[in-house]
C-alpha cells in the first residue's frame, strides 16, 4: 500500500523500505532493524529530500551507484551532536556522588578504567579526563587511568583520537579550563598531552561487537534511546556485566532502565540517570 508524507511528498512503500534496509546493512554494515523504525524513517527522509528521491526504490538505486551517497548516509544515520561538558549538572553529580566513593573503594589499587560507549567525536571522553584531573589534583599522576572511546563511525573515531575541537564544541568550557587543559591553534583547541594520552580510541559495535569488561565507570548517553526496547534490555545487561563490582553506569536524561536492568542497578542520582551496579544475591 502506498501513501505520501505531506512534508516532502515521499512515497512510502513497506516492501521498498524493507529492501532499502537490506541494502544499507550490506553496504555500510548498519543494522536498521535494531533501531526504532519511526526514527530511522526520519533520518532516511533527510537523504531522500537531498537527493530528490520520491520513493525508497529511487533512493536505493542512488545508494547502490554512489560511494559518496553511501558515506553521506552513514554520516546521517550516525549523526553526532555534542559538546564538552554537555549537561554540566550530570558531571557535577558524578564528581560529587561517584568519584569520592569510587576512589575510596580503590584503596591502593590505583587503576581506573572508564568506557565512553558511543563516544561520538570524543567530547564526552575529554570532559571525563578534565573532571578526573581536577578531582584528583596532586594525586592524578599516581593513578593509571584509561578512558576507552568506542563508536561505529570511523570519522568520529578519527576526530576523537585527535582530540581537537572548534569553539562551538567548547562553549561550556571556562577560560580557565581552556588555558589549562588545551593548546590553542589558529581556529581550534587541542586537548593537552597529559590528558590526551588517557584516551584509548577503538572501533566497536556495542550491538554485535565482542563483549567488554573490567570497567569502573561506563557512560552510554543518548544512544540507546534510538533502539527498540528488546535491544535496550540486552545492552543494559552487557553494561552490567562489563562493570567491576560496585561500578557505575551513566545514561542520558531522556533514557530509562528497562526490563531486568531496573533490578540490577540502584540509583545514585535518578534525576541525572546515574546508577551503581548491584551485586546479585
Amino acid at each position: 500500500m502506498m501513501n505520501s508524507t505531506q512534508a516532502n511528498d515521499i512515497q512510502e512503500d513497506e516492501t521498498e523500505f524493507t529492501d532499502l534496509k537490506k541494502i544499507i546493512k550490506r553496504k555500510i554494515g548498519f543494522n536498521c532493524e535494531d533501531y526504532k523504525q519511526a526514527h530511522l524513517k526520519r533520518r532516511l527522509a533527510v537523504r531522500l529530500r537531498v537527493t530528490k528521491s520520491k520513493s525508497y526504490k529511487e533512493y536505493s538505486d542512488i545508494l547502490l551507484k554512489s560511494a559518496e551517497e553511501e558515506r553521506l548516509l552513514k554520516e546521517t544515520l550516525t549523526v553526532n551532536v555534542t559538546e564538552l561538558f554537555r549537561n554540566p549538572e550530570m558531571f557535577e553529580s558524578v564528581r560529587a556522588n561517584v568519584l569520592p566513593e569510587l576512589i575510596k573503594s580503590k584503596g591502593e589499587n590505583r587503576v581506573l578504567k572508564i568506557w565512553s560507549a558511543g563516544c561520538s567525536n570524543g567530547e564526552e571522553a575529554s570532559s571525563i579526563a578534565i573532571m578526573l584531573r581536577e578531582f584528583l589534583g596532586a594525586s592524578f599522576k599516581r593513578y593509571n587511568i584509561s578512558i576507552l572511546c568506542t563508536d561505529i563511525d570511523e570519522d568520529s573515531l578519527s576526530k576523537a583520537e585527535k582530540a581537537t575541537f572548534n569553539p562551538k564544541q567548547l562553549e561550556k568550557i571556562s577560560k580557565e579550563r581552556l588555558d589549562r587543559y588545551f593548546v590553542k591553534t589558529d581556529n581550534s583547541y587541542i586537548l593537552n598531552d597529559e590528558l590526551k594520552k588517557l584516551l584509548k580510541v577503538k572501533h566497536h559495535d556495542m550491538i554485535s561487537g565482542p563483549k567488554l569488561s573490567g570497567f569502573d565507570l561506563i557512560y552510554c548517553r543518548n544512544v540507546t534511546i534510538y533502539f527498540e526496547q528488546k535491544l535496550q534490555e540486552v545492552l543494559y545487561q552487557n553494561f552490567y556485566n562489563a562493570l567491576n563490582e560496585g561500578g557505575y553506569f551513566v545514561m542520558g536524561k531522556t533514557e530509562s532502565l528497562v526490563g531486568p536492568a531496573g533490578r540490577m542497578f540502584k540509583a545514585v542520582d535518578l534525576k541525572e540517570r546515574i546508577y551503581q551496579r548491584k551485586e546479585r544475591i
